[in-house]
């Protein structure tokens, strides 16, 4: 479970900022009647992922690098999600695994004939796009959008396991909120 932390700007702002470390899940609230926009804390959203490994074991990795916005009226239970993902920020925790799937492609007899990588030279982006779906209890419970990865864009629901906040005990009277 990854955490996410919200903190609405003070009124004198127009952009509170959102801190969240997820696995590519999409949280967010505010204490608002109106709609806020978040602005994505980068230091602490990490989109994670796992992938098969030649069938034989799983690599887990986490992208270093992301921005975006988050914007939730709570009284319409509705929202938006936009997240930017620098592809070459990926971390495997093997910096030569991770320079090898940032290039487009690898000639040779692992792959028959090639291995398709992330092409970050040509794709530095991955960007999902969504709405906040299903409110229980003033949260969303799914965001439902598409993911665009290397050129191609796909539909990507994800679910939203927990969601909490609670005043921000340093920075009132701001929120922080987990997810």
């Amino acid at each position: 479970m990854k955490i996410i932390r919200i903190h609405p700007a003070p009124r004198r702002r127009t952009a509170p900022s959102l801190w969240l470390a997820l696995p590519l899940v999409v949280l967010v609230a505010a204490a608002a009647a109106q709609p806020v926009t978040y602005t994505i804390d980068p230091d602490h959203t990490y989109p994670s992922f796992a992938a098969d490994h030649m069938g034989l074991s799983t690599w887990r990795g986490k992208f270093d690098h992301t921005t975006g916005t988050i914007t939730l009226d709570r009284t319409k239970h509705t929202g938006k999600v936009h997240i930017v993902t620098q592809i070459d920020s990926i971390d495997f925790g093997n910096p030569p695994l991770a320079q090898m799937v940032l290039r487009d492609a690898i000639p040779g007899s692992l792959c028959k004939t090639q291995c398709t990588f992330f092409d970050a030279a040509k794709y530095p982006t991955a960007v999902y796009d969504g709405k906040l779906a299903d409110f229980v209890a003033g949260a969303p419970t799914r965001a439902v959008g598409a993911l665009t990865l290397h050129g191609v864009t796909r539909p990507l629901e994800l679910k939203i396991g927990h969601f909490r906040c609670i005043p921000d005990p340093v920075l009132r009277p701001r929120e922080r909120c987990g997810a």
